[in-house]
């Protein structure tokens, strides 16, 4: 994983137990199944096969066998695989082949609950007030995989889910959502509303500021 326009570090897990010597060796940086990421070539990096999109965004580090992918952006994400060839004498042979996956990583913008508008409706001793609200967060990567709500007032709590409309720009590839919830809540009691950005198992949640009403 690898933060918007970050430097993404790319692992060969190359141990080198047969502690090759470098100028005997070619390590070759493929995305996919034909776009020239990397090479380096007896020692020195060569530039000549390379995809455009690569030339000076990559360097190789000897010592760890990684890659650094200089301002990875989300057309850089899938998969990558780091071959190692060693040649002697002859032919060269592959001792060492690897793949290993990238994925990006965009931070949304804090959930912001705005209260569109409100109509009163008088139920018999329960006055209650109904809210149009709206919750959104914009500018991250990659998709969400929801929004809820949080309603409390008194010793209640309920969780819900309102309909929620998500959007990419076709440009930057960045993700907008937004959440609209149509709810009564009780006027003479304090109501605390927030929302909840739930953007995958390992990437945890966003809260919007509660809402008190």
């Amino acid at each position: 994983k690898s933060f918007l326009n970050h430097t993404a570090y790319l692992s060969c897990f190359f141990a080198n137990s047969q502690t090759a010597d470098i100028k005997d060796l070619r390590v070759f940086w493929q995305k996919g199944t034909d776009e020239v990421v990397h090479e380096v070539y007896h020692g020195q990096e060569k530039h000549d096969n390379l995809s455009p999109k690569y030339i000076n965004r990559t360097k190789m580090d000897m010592d760890k066998w990684t890659l650094q992918l200089f301002n990875a952006g989300i057309v850089d994400e899938g998969q990558y695989t780091c071959i190692i060839q060693h040649r002697v004498k002859g032919s060269p042979q592959v001792i060492h082949k690897s793949k290993c996956s990238l994925h990006i990583i965009a931070n949304y913008s804090q959930p912001e609950i705005a209260l569109e508008n409100t109509g009163e409706q008088m139920a018999a001793h329960w006055p209650k007030k109904y809210l149009n609200l709206s919750c959104s967060s914009s500018g991250g990567y990659p998709e969400p995989k929801q929004m809820s709500w949080l309603i409390s007032h008194e010793n209640t709590t309920r969780r819900l889910t309102g309909h929620t409309d998500v959007s990419q720009d076709t440009a930057t590839k960045l993700y907008n959502v937004t959440s609209k919830l149509h709810i009564p809540v009780p006027t003479n009691i304090l109501t605390n509303i927030s929302c909840f950005l739930h953007l995958g198992d390992q990437l945890g949640s966003l809260v919007s500021v509660p809402l008190g009403i």
